[in-house]
């Protein structure tokens, strides 16, 4: 975890999704392409990877939607590093439908060859004391996930409030009858979250050992169908029968006449705060342990948020209602002390929600898209900006800066040509790119797409949109050239963002042979 006074010099990091990384099984994955990968932003002069959430994905493939806070998400196991531990055969991982496309992940492809191939090396698995131990360092949540999975595959995939009262509510004779049943499933789940950490947790000590910290991020709501609100459905705004009565998302706007509901239960802020918010500490502690700095999404829920009436089909007769505030603030700081945490204040922000923002300490967010509206001034225009925020060219839910001069309207791109002194698009891209980098913003995240200057194909996600088209795209095997390294780390340099390059390390003397008998006098008399 990086230290909250000191991370946020000026810097610079570049935003890839851990599915997005090259590879030859359909999706990217903690192999040697994520190695490369750091290769290539220590190459660039780069401080930070930013990556989405690492959770098991569920509706829509979204990794904002997870169905655990605490657990990982299986399809990132790189299968090599299995082949290379003896779990797995290499010619089983390539007769396997992996997708057609090498530029999009096909998820019902690659989720049904993963869960088999990843059967057989639990099969041939045979270090059960080293599981053990992950087991009970990771019981307060495993357990539970595990369990939770099991079921779901039980129930041909439904939804936990759609099972039978009798486990759908947790009574302790049907837990202990499903635990009997489900028992090698339940194994085999563990098993899938112990690779995915100590994977995981080799990645992180490559990328830090290369002088790269890892931004991760945390969805401030948790899917309605997740195991931490089947097991812990007291935290959540639930009546007796474990069914919401308000739900998440966000008011109308200019974009959306009918606002976004997002369908996430809300939490019993109340309830939580009686225990110190003790089960988010509990996860922000162990996102800090995966990660070095950590991104909270939707910052502003936190002073209030969006309540909807549950069954509504539109966010149009929601209310806004009062959130922690503060007294999650000083429990996350007083639990986590130093944590180095990024709030994602982006949206409508009220003078509360600024105050909130301000007293926490955490740096705020700043995207350059946001900043060209021809009708009005905007906070985002860097010339506003204070050292302590992170900027962005776009984020995962943006369209490329490349395709945004193509959506954009007609006065908002001559805006944005006119504040960077272009004539024209043709070097749009890496002119917000340079804007973003040379603001006084203490950080700058460049999207990848945005340095390989991509299209509409390039984007990550489209909100409020459920396509095969979301959280799908690939990048290319040869992408990470030096070059384009070389243009990236001189960019980096001139804008003052350069990281310390890790020394390497003192080479020491080599210890003098022992000589053998008559070696020292032949050697004066040459």
């Amino acid at each position: 975890m990086a230290n909250q006074s000191n991370w946020m010099t000026r810097s610079a990091g570049i935003l890839l999704p851990v599915s997005s990384l090259p590879s030859k099984y359909g999706i990217g994955s903690f192999g040697k392409a994520a190695r490369e990968w750091v290769d290539f932003l220590s190459a660039s002069h780069q401080r930070f990877w930013q990556v989405l959430p690492l959770g098991p994905i569920s509706y829509g493939n979204s990794p904002y939607q997870s169905y655990s806070a605490f657990a990982g998400e299986p399809l990132y196991i790189d299968l090599d590093l299995l082949c290379q531990d003896g779990l797995l055969k290499e010619k089983r991982c390539k007769r396997a439908n992996w997708g057609a496309d090498p530029e999009k992940t096909d998820y019902e492809a690659v989720q049904k060859e993963r869960s088999q191939v990843l059967m057989k090396a639990f099969e041939n698995f045979k270090k059960p004391k080293a599981l053990a131990r992950f087991r009970k360092k990771n019981a307060a949540w495993v357990e539970d996930y595990a369990l939770f999975m099991a079921l779901k595959a039980r129930h041909d995939g439904r939804p936990w409030y759609e099972w039978e009262d009798d486990i759908k509510l947790r009574r302790p004779a049907a837990l202990k009858e499903w635990v009997k049943k489900c028992e090698k499933e339940i194994d085999y789940h563990v098993f899938t979250q112990y690779l995915f950490f100590e994977q995981w947790k080799d990645v992180k000590k490559y990328a830090n050992k290369k002088g790269i910290l890892i931004i991760g991020d945390a969805p401030i709501y948790v899917s309605g169908d997740s195991s931490d609100v089947w097991a812990h459905p007291w935290l959540f705004q639930l009546d007796e029968n474990n069914t919401p009565t308000e739900v998440a998302g966000c008011p109308p706007d200019a974009f959306s006449a009918d606002g976004q509901l997002w369908g996430n239960p809300l939490y019993r802020w109340d309830d939580m705060e009686k225990d110190g918010f003790a089960w988010w500490v509990e996860r922000i502690k162990a996102n800090l342990t995966m990660f070095d700095v950590l991104r909270i999404d939707h910052f502003r829920g936190l002073e209030s948020y969006y309540a909807i009436p549950y069954g509504d089909e539109t966010a149009r007769n929601g209310r806004w209602r009062k959130g922690p505030g503060m007294k999650f603030v000083d429990a996350i700081n007083k639990a986590v002390p130093g944590a180095a945490i990024i709030a994602e204040d982006l949206g409508y922000l009220t003078p509360a929600v600024k105050r909130l923002l301000k007293r926490s300490g955490f740096p705020g967010m700043k995207v350059l898209q946001f900043a060209f509206d021809s009708r009005e001034e905007s906070d985002y225009m860097p010339h506003n900006y204070q050292n302590h925020c992170v900027v962005y060219t776009g984020t995962h839910d943006n369209d490329s800066t490349r395709s945004w001069f193509s959506t954009a309207s007609p006065e908002d791109a001559a805006m944005a040509l006119d504040y960077m002194g272009l004539s024209d698009d043709t070097d749009g891209t890496y002119g917000f790119i340079r804007t973003a980098l040379n603001s006084v913003a203490d950080l700058a995240v460049i999207p990848m797409p945005d340095y390989l200057d991509l299209g509409p194909k390039a984007r990550i996600n489209t909100p409020s949109t459920v396509n095969s088209d979301n959280w799908s795209w690939r990048m290319k095997k040869d992408a990470c050239t030096k070059e384009l390294a070389q243009k990236i780390a001189r960019m980096t340099d001139l804008s003052g963002r350069a990281r310390d390059l890790p020394k390497a390390p003192e080479k020491k003397p080599k210890a003098a042979k022992k000589r053998k008998k008559g070696e020292g006098k032949e050697a004066e008399t040459q």
